[in-house]
């Protein structure tokens, strides 16, 4: 499970990068994130760490999320909480399975999962404030190799959009976001 936990820390210390360009005033904006303004995508993030929390604390993410953060200071939160949360799956060691909605995944996956998750919306955070913050490239080829282990066929439309096109010579970090249904251009 290591590789998966070293991807989860390098996809959250992209994302605390992103998360300093979260102002007020860019709370409104749109996001990559179909139906989604910025404030909306910070508290699906907000949940998303709890579950991956409580994933490595008591090896069990439920279906409905726990209390979110006040939403006053939820950027603080975040960061906070993305903190905490690598010291909860590195001292996980280990961890086997945990059990998603009653059904056991091994503790790997759910880390790799996560690390796609926050990756991808750190990406969106930094695009909702006008800035281009690519996902480091050797992250991005790591996400790329997991990704369809995640996301099918089946989670489209309603969690993703449709695979975007891009140029067969586009870096990983351009076809993993294309094929999450973001336009990386």
């Amino acid at each position: 499970m290591g590789d998966e936990v070293d991807l989860l820390e390098r996809a959250i210390g992209y994302t605390l990068g992103s998360l300093r360009l979260v102002s007020r005033e860019t709370l409104p904006r749109a996001t990559p994130c179909r139906r989604w303004d910025l404030g909306d995508l910070l508290g699906h993030m907000d949940d998303s760490l709890l579950a991956l929390s409580e994933a490595a604390d008591i090896g069990v993410i439920a279906l409905d999320p726990p209390s979110r953060s006040d939403p006053a200071d939820l950027v603080g939160a975040l960061r906070e909480r993305a903190c905490h949360l690598m010291g909860e799956w590195t001292s996980a060691g280990d961890a086997g399975t945990i059990s998603v909605a009653g059904s056991p995944l091994a503790a790997g996956l759910v880390a790799g999962a996560g690390a796609v998750e926050v990756a991808v919306h750190g990406w969106d955070v930094a695009r909702a404030c006008d800035a281009d913050r690519p996902i480091p490239r050797a992250l991005a080829r790591e996400l790329l190799e997991l990704v369809p282990l995640f996301v099918s066929g089946a989670d489209r439309p309603s969690r993703f959009a449709a695979p975007v096109a891009v140029s067969p010579l586009a870096g990983p970090g351009d076809r993993l976001l294309a094929f999450l249904g973001r336009d990386p251009g």
